[in-house]
């Protein structure tokens, strides 16, 4: 298994819209960098990621789960970006914040410390235990 970070601002598509909508889950479509691509590439069904609010908010607020592997995105016109389907896993006790993953000394390499920009980006498997245990999921 494989873990990722996806991010949205909260205004576009909130958690508690994730969470509305179960186990159809929803799309992850829009996204229009290619390294964000081919990391939704090399996705497998039943991945985890965090679910991170950029924005105002700069938060890990849940865990949502790969339950559609990539595939063409119908909001992309010129056919070069795909997307995975996500379903809302469980939230966390205590969102973790990007100040949080910043003074974590052994998270300094965290793909979000290094590239914050980027909306698809790969979480290692110690990362993802670190996160966890801040955000009071075991």
């Amino acid at each position: 298994m494989a873990y990722w970070l996806f991010k949205t601002e909260a205004e576009t598509w909130s958690w508690d819209q994730q969470k509305k909508n179960g186990s159809k889950g929803e799309p992850w479509s829009g996204v229009r960098n290619h390294q964000a691509k081919l990391n939704m590439i090399a996705m497998k069904k039943g991945d985890l990621g965090f679910f991170y609010h950029s924005g105002e908010e700069r938060q890990i607020v849940g865990i949502v789960e790969v339950s559609g592997e990539y595939r063409p995105d119908p909001t992309d016109d010129s056919n070069r970006f795909g997307m995975v389907v996500v379903k809302a896993v469980r939230e966390f006790p205590k969102p973790v914040t990007l100040a949080q993953i910043k003074a974590a000394p052994k998270l300094a390499n965290m793909v979000l410390v290094k590239n914050s920009r980027l909306s698809v980006q790969p979480v290692t498997p110690d990362e993802w235990k670190i996160v966890c245990t801040m955000g009071g999921v075991r």
